[in-house]
């Protein structure tokens, strides 16, 4: 699987997949991710944020059992939590892309997905915006401004 290859967008589910990556990269290895991946992604009901959101407390305790995905239950809360949240934003701004290109620049934009989304951290964010096709700065343009760390290139 290629996590930094850009996508074309064709429902709020290619968003939460591609979210939802980032959430559980978070201090884990991309390879563990990704040998998961297929089981997360039937776990998580191809990620359909209607379905998703509705996951009860029962729900994502038998998650955090499920051998196919990281079990971490604070991941699979902010990935419920996240599908709602997309839900909302969509209903209110008249579609979630029209909600990521209300902002007059990258920064304010990523500064609100950072209040809006849990466990999305710079990294994850820029990810995001980049796969799902939104515009970013260069990842060399970002590193300079956004970090003092020096992650893998999006290259």
């Amino acid at each position: 699987m290629n996590y930094h290859k850009k996508i074309v967008v064709k429902s709020l589910a290619d968003y939460l997949e591609v979210m939802s990556q980032s959430v559980f990269q978070t201090g884990i290895s991309w390879r563990v991710v990704d040998a998961k991946w297929t089981g997360t992604k039937e776990a998580f009901r191809s990620f359909d944020p209607t379905v998703v959101s509705r996951f009860t407390m029962s729900d994502m305790a038998a998650l955090a059992e499920d051998p196919r995905i990281i079990r971490n239950h604070r991941k699979i809360e902010a990935i419920v939590y996240n599908a709602k949240r997309l839900l909302e934003l969509d209903k209110e701004f008249g579609g979630f892309r029209n909600y990521l290109r209300s902002f007059k620049s990258y920064d304010a934009l990523a500064a609100d997905i950072r209040k809006q989304f849990k466990f999305m951290g710079d990294v994850g964010i820029f990810r995001f915006l980049h796969i799902v096709g939104e515009k970013v700065p260069t990842w060399e343009e970002w590193m300079a401004t956004h970090t003092t760390k020096r992650p893998v290139p999006m290259h």
